[in-house]
């Protein structure tokens, strides 16, 4: 909460420069002002107020309450983080209902738990409108969640005791959370400095290409914390350039990649590594085929009839003439071979990465070309990265083990161990990534059966749990490139919330706290 108090500051900087000409004293009435200035002081002086209450008790923590600390921090930094975002809806209401009061809270809940958990999933309808400060403030939160909020304050304010390292393992994605450093602090800022010499290095990329500095900051956060929140409606296809395209291909590729993997080759120049890292060749064989394979379909099979796409369920669906000139403007963006694997590279690699970044609308694309990307969705970058989904390593051992178990069956003799590269694993730790694949799908049916019930259309409920689950933002049919999450009732919502959670921290930091036996002596 403190490391939250200070970081407020910056959006709140931007909100009073941005309202510079109405004076010193009125720019404090100013909506977004007084929200983040509010939401700072409290946050700071609370956090304050319980760490001299509960200075005695911080050694004496463990396990049990490492995750909690990760769960519930999540769910209180979220409920600091939509404050302003609440306050600036309430201001545009011309009278107060509880309704709309719960509507603006629910709304303003799922947008920065969208932002922290790097969804990119969004309520707003026109995002050009909203106040600088709250745009950024937007952006900012994919950047803090994408390493994580709790390992900032790990670098921060190392001496968190023994439940430390869980807080750790509970937030950094992926099966395992490895240490460069013995000391934690040491391995948190490390990471956090490879993560913030990526984001100045695209920073500075998109400013050469022409995009001014607030923008370049946004979109390097949505970037490089795998999240899509744009400052643009159209998203990075708001810009038509071909140049930030592959600039942000670029970057997202490297931040679905593992962090350990940038401090090893970018600080050590270990370039060794590269060669050895299975998991980032099976992610780059990944990406290179699904691209190929998708260009050469757009390519040479084009979009298909106008008619097909506007079967697609939309809650606001468009005029014939409408889909006709959206249907010709999207197959003009592939009608070119390079065309083609632009286009596909950038959503391919922005699906792969769970980023969600847009600059065509794949919904109007060939269905086995939409399929291949909600396929995509539940695979993930690597562990390690900011990716989120299941991460490219548990896809890995999955396979691995089944083709074991094939190899079994005819050779019940044999005794065949789940390798990743030359390391052998453990075979609790392929237990362990086989109990999180069944969980991941239980709770991605589960879900889907409960949204079913609320949204109109299946391919609609299907998209909205995969693309929350996998902390991915757009999918397809209602929720697709050019839609949004306004429309869904306030009860799918936080369904949807809950999904954006379990896929950030990985369903068993969660799901740990609401064992009653996790909490017996």
């Amino acid at each position: 909460m403190q490391v939250m108090g200070g970081v407020l500051l910056i959006p709140l900087c931007i909100s009073v420069y941005e309202n510079r000409g109405v004076g010193l004293i009125s720019v404090w009435h100013e909506t977004e002002v007084f929200a983040f200035a509010l939401t700072a002081i409290f946050s700071f002086f609370f956090g304050l107020f319980l760490s001299w209450i509960f200075k005695s008790g911080r050694h004496k923590g463990g396990v049990r309450e490492g995750y909690a600390i990760v769960t519930i921090g999540w769910f209180f930094l979220v409920l600091l983080g939509s404050i302003p975002f609440f306050l600036y809806f309430i201001s545009l209401e011309q009278s107060f209902s509880i309704n709309r009061a719960f509507l603006h809270f629910t709304n303003s809940y799922f947008e920065i738990m969208s932002g922290f958990t790097t969804t990119g999933a969004t309520i707003l309808t026109d995002v050009q409108i909203l106040p600088k400060g709250l745009l950024f403030w937007r952006s900012l939160t994919h950047w803090l969640g994408g390493m994580g909020i709790v390992t900032l304050s790990l670098a921060v304010f190392p001496a968190m005791g023994v439940a430390a390292y869980q807080m750790f393992r509970g937030e950094v994605p992926g099966p395992s959370a490895d240490k460069i450093q013995p000391r934690l602090a040491e391995t948190a800022k490390i990471l956090w400095g490879v993560y913030a010499l990526l984001t100045l290095a695209e920073t500075l990329l998109l400013m050469a290409g022409g995009m001014p500095l607030f923008d370049s900051l946004c979109h390097t956060f949505g970037t490089m914390a795998t999240g899509g929140f744009s400052t643009k409606n159209a998203s990075i296809g708001y810009y038509k350039s071909a140049y930030f395209d592959w600039i942000i291909i670029l970057f997202m590729f490297l931040a679905g990649t593992n962090f350990l993997l940038h401090y090893r080759v970018l600080i050590q120049g270990r370039f060794k590594s590269l060669k050895e890292d299975k998991e980032f060749h099976f992610y780059l064989g990944t990406i290179i085929l699904c691209v190929l394979f998708i260009g050469f379909f757009l390519y040479f099979n084009g979009l298909p009839p106008e008619k097909q796409s506007a079967s697609h369920y939309r809650h606001n669906p468009m005029s014939t003439s409408e889909m006709t000139h959206h249907v010709d403007e999207e197959m003009g963006k592939v009608s070119t071979l390079q065309g083609a694997f632009r286009y596909a590279s950038f959503q391919v690699v922005s699906i792969t990465t769970t980023t969600g970044f847009c600059t065509a609308d794949f919904d109007v694309w060939p269905n086995i070309c939409r399929l291949l990307l909600l396929v995509l969705m539940f695979w993930g970058g690597c562990a390690g990265s900011t990716g989120g989904g299941m991460k490219m390593v548990r896809i890995m051992v999955v396979l691995k083990a089944a083709y074991n178990q094939l190899r079994k069956i005819g050779r019940p003799r044999l005794i065949s161990l789940v390798k990743v590269g030359k390391n052998a694993l453990q075979e609790s730790l392929v237990a362990n990534i086989l109990a999180f694949f069944v969980l991941y799908l239980f709770l991605f049916i589960f879900s889907t059966i409960l949204m079913s019930m609320i949204v109109p259309d299946l391919v609609t409920a299907i998209s909205t749990v995969s693309a929350t689950l996998g902390n991915i933002g757009p999918g397809l049919s209602g929720i697709g490139a050019t839609e949004n999450y306004a429309w869904i009732p306030v009860t799918g919502k936080w369904i949807l919330i809950l999904c954006m959670l379990l896929g950030r921290l990985e369903i068993f930091t969660v799901l740990l706290i609401f064992r009653p036996s996790v909490w017996k002596k």
